[in-house]
């Protein structure tokens, strides 16, 4: 995961001293998301900010990453990860594109948008959320993706707009004001830890919905949905459709488990961790990769407390053992003590930017920690 930020203004100048300062305070918000680099880009109308987390070409991924052209630069951040990375790469060459760099989908992204504009979205497979500023236009293009697995925040202005991953980055800029009306009380206090698309909890922000597009020009801001779920008649046969069901979320882990950087899953035992390692287990093993790293989570005296029941008949430890053994994993459980929990919940609500599932938030954040 990467973090970045933005700032257009259309009144004031984006690269002064004070606004090269708190567009670094933004930036430096987000270190936790990307504790790797660092870097911002700064010009009179849009600047623009991101942290790194390395996942692919260490050395040509720097961001953010600009294309000067005869008309001006494009520039971009971005926070996400394309599946198809190789495929839109042969394309984007085959339509006379030149790439600097091996193999970063970072420069994918930004060509993708070269290429067909706001209209590249619908060209990637993958997570993601982006800002593309494009000084030959003067516009600035934020997405997510489908499912809204990357995050992104914006703050709307008259004359302005001011984006990042987090609230807490957003909160870094001057004119964004910590304030919580009535309607973001309600979000907290009746529909958390879940959150209305597109409601930012703190007055007068927003978060892009998944699926959406903004377009931000001199004359104002416009939100615009480029992809739905849909249903759709299916005419194959009982085992055809078996067939698709199993070679989908095959495909989905063998594209997600390209990386300059180690992987592993989290494996609790239930149907989903467990096929999820297995399609990866075996394709590790087809690579001639090694043991593939498996993670679970489990609590100080779970088994003295446990009470089995009608929901859950037995604990989750038997069948990790179970899958872990069967798939030849190299497994790593994470035990949690109470005391951890309590002592950690002040950094799990610092990293959500507000309150949400208490115990599930600081296993997620401890976990994650010692999987690090």
């Amino acid at each position: 995961m990467c973090g970045i930020a933005g700032w257009l203004d259309w009144n004031r100048e984006t690269n002064s001293s004070g606004a090269r300062e708190v567009m670094e305070r933004m930036t430096e918000s987000l270190s936790r998301r990307g504790p790797d680099e660092a870097g911002t880009w700064l010009s009179p109308r849009a600047s623009l900010g991101h942290r790194r987390l390395v996942v692919l070409d260490p050395k040509g991924g720097l961001q953010p990453m600009e294309r000067e052209l005869p008309e001006g630069r494009v520039v971009i951040t971005y926070n996400g990860e394309l599946y198809n990375t190789a495929e839109l790469r042969a394309e984007l060459i085959a339509r006379g594109h030149h790439f600097q760099t091996v193999n970063s989908d970072t420069e994918v992204l930004l060509l993708s948008y070269l290429e067909w504009e706001q209209e590249c979205v619908h060209h990637l497979n993958g997570i993601f959320a982006f800002g593309v500023w494009d000084e030959r236009k003067e516009t600035l293009l934020l997405a997510r993706d489908r499912m809204g697995v990357k995050p992104l925040f914006y703050y709307p202005l008259p004359g302005e707009l001011i984006f990042a991953s987090e609230p807490k980055a957003l909160l870094q800029h001057p004119r964004v004001k910590p304030e919580i009306d009535a309607e973001g009380w309600a979000e907290l206090l009746a529909l958390g830890p879940s959150r209305t698309p597109g409601q930012g909890v703190f007055r007068g922000m927003r978060e892009l919905p998944p699926g959406y597009i903004l377009k931000v020009d001199r004359q104002g801001s416009r939100e615009n949905r480029y992809w739905d779920v849909s249903g759709t008649t299916r005419s194959e046969s009982a085992q055809e459709t078996a067939e698709k069901l199993r070679w989908l979320p095959e495909d989905i882990v063998k594209r997600q488990l390209i990386s300059d950087v180690p992987v592993c899953t989290l494996l609790s035992g239930g149907l989903d961790s467990t096929a999820l390692t297995a399609f990866a287990s075996e394709e590790f093993q087809r690579e001639g990769a090694g043991p593939l790293h498996t993670y679970s989570v489990d609590y100080v005296d779970n088994r003295k407390y446990f009470q089995s029941g009608a929901f859950q008949p037995d604990s989750d430890d038997r069948w990790v053992d179970y899958a872990s053994r069967h798939l030849g994993t190299l497994h790593h459980r994470v035990l949690i003590s109470p005391h951890q929990l309590v002592k950690t919940l002040k950094d799990a609500v610092l990293a959500k930017d507000m309150p949400g599932m208490t115990d599930i938030d600081t296993s997620l954040f401890l976990s994650c920690r010692e999987i690090k």
